[in-house]
């Protein structure tokens, strides 16, 4: 299966929910492929620092930018049980590329009005993809959500009326874990002591996105 982790705004936690996914896919026994599509290479710093800490990452990572993301992705698909793209916080060629040759599209969208104007975006891109790529799966995951107030409720009602994505009864909160674990180059599910709360959570959407 190849999952991108995409939107057009950044800081919604794209790469943060992508390595935490590569990991816990790895650990399950999968063999999986991390692609770092963004600019920022974070995904890649991110697995170097991994490396440093724990001797191996459990994944493999390479970094793709345009058009080669498309045609070297899909070499490398019959090599790994799973692939992962992480593409940056814009409309470039490198989400266009993933749009083409994903199974599934995961957006995470925090429960902000930014965040929630940008989806509107997103859908058009999903829209022009879907034209190449028929099969595509589009979702919506409010990400970093509160703990408390109206505004995840509000978020979620403005997704839902998004024609051509699916917004997931999954919530990922605002939980210091997730970047605690990425400082020490962790997924949540590896850190002492756990977020109960945080590794329930990533493994619910686990659940979703490779179930389905």
């Amino acid at each position: 299966m190849i999952l991108t982790v995409g939107n057009i705004k950044g800081g919604v936690g794209k790469t943060t929910l992508a390595v935490n996914l590569a990991i816990v896919r790895a650990a399950s026994g999968r063999d999986v492929l991390l692609v770092d599509g963004d600019d920022q290479r974070t995904a890649l710093t991110f697995t170097d620092l991994r490396a440093d800490q724990i001797g191996s990452p459990g994944y493999t990572a390479v970094g793709l930018q345009g058009a080669a993301l498309r045609t070297q992705v899909r070499q490398l698909a019959m090599k790994y049980d799973d692939i992962i793209i992480d593409v940056g916080g814009r409309d470039t060629g490198s989400l266009r590329a993933a749009l083409t040759i994903t199974h599934t599209l995961l957006v995470p969208v925090q429960p902000r009005s930014f965040d929630i104007w940008a989806v509107d975006q997103v859908a058009e891109l999903v829209k022009e993809a879907r034209e190449i790529n028929s099969d595509l799966r589009a979702l919506l995951l409010l990400n970093s959500a509160d703990a408390q107030g109206r505004d995840n409720e509000d978020a979620a009602a403005a997704l839902r009326e998004v024609e051509g994505l699916e917004l997931l009864s999954v919530i990922v909160g605002r939980r210091k874990a997730f970047p605690n674990a990425a400082a020490g180059g962790r997924a949540v599910t590896e850190q002492t002591p756990k977020d109960p709360k945080a590794v329930e959570e990533l493994h619910a959407l686990m659940a979703v996105l490779y179930t389905a």
